[in-house]
């Protein structure tokens, strides 16, 4: 197993370099829209594979995907025939009160997808099981594919815990591969999850993506997520938006995002 995470991270640095060297500008002045913060941010045109890349070294690294996860997680769950539609009951509350309050209640999929209901997931997971769940993870060549944390809790950093690993360019070629029908989910699962996914309408734009948060070992919000992709005018853009820092959470990466994607004149 440790050969095989070794063999795919030097893969994964020899595959990276060529999207650093193919960076090109963006018409966004994105350092104005960061303050103090740390970021990246990756742009592919499906319709071309041409690549945008803001900070290529960041975008390079790799790093806990935090509750992005969830997108593949469902893909999962929705292959493997254990849920089937956005409104169906998904999430029984089990009665524990929890900080986020709309985690404590009944939820259906596309409630527990857009309230990012981390127990209905776990939930999921436990269902899908570690040895389906390494088949999925082997399948989509999903970063460090180290998934030895335990089957609720791979995705999901926390303190002396040793985590999947992920790269923002990685996330964005996956998701372009999803949306080139380049990954073995049916075309069917792949509707119920844009379902699920919307996040915003403009006039000519809609963008599809979740969101993903990461706390430091003292429990302050440090790490901040926004992935999927944005359909303008008949055409797809993958994206992927990591930014880091002192009370840095996935809205942060958010509106970097929508900034940029409207600076690009794409929402």
């Amino acid at each position: 197993m440790k050969l095989k995470i070794i063999i795919t991270s030097i893969l994964f640095l020899l595959s990276t370099n060529s999207y650093a060297q193919s960076n090109s500008s963006f018409k966004a002045d994105i350092a104005g829209f960061l303050k103090n913060t740390e970021a990246a941010f990756v742009l592919i045109d499906c319709s071309d594979d041409s690549i945008k890349i803001y900070n290529p070294d960041l975008a390079k690294q790799r790093t806990a995907p935090c509750s992005t996860f969830k997108i593949w997680n469902t893909l999962i769950g929705l292959e493997s025939k254990i849920i089937s539609s956005p409104t169906e009951p998904f999430y029984t509350w089990d009665g524990v009160e929890r900080i986020v309050p709309q985690w404590n209640k009944n939820l259906n999929l596309r409630e527990a997808f857009q309230a990012s209901c981390v127990p209905a997931f776990q939930s999921l997971a436990q269902e899908i099981g570690s040895k389906e769940m390494r088949v999925w993870i082997n399948k989509l060549n999903y970063g460090d594919m180290d998934t030895s944390a335990g089957i609720t809790t791979f995705w999901l950093p926390e303190k002396s815990r040793k985590t999947i690993l992920i790269s923002p360019i990685e996330q964005t070629k996956l998701i372009k591969k999803l949306i080139s029908q380049e990954l073995p989910f049916s075309n069917e699962n792949i509707i119920i999850l844009k379902k699920i996914m919307k996040a915003k309408e403009a006039k000519n734009s809609t963008i599809y993506a979740k969101t993903g948060s990461g706390t430091n070992d003292a429990g302050i919000f440090v790490l901040g997520w926004y992935v999927g992709f944005i359909e303008n005018n008949k055409k797809t853009y993958a994206f992927a938006c990591i930014a880091k820092g002192n009370n840095i959470m996935s809205k942060d990466a958010r509106m970097i995002t929508e900034n940029i994607l409207t600076a690009e004149g794409l929402l």
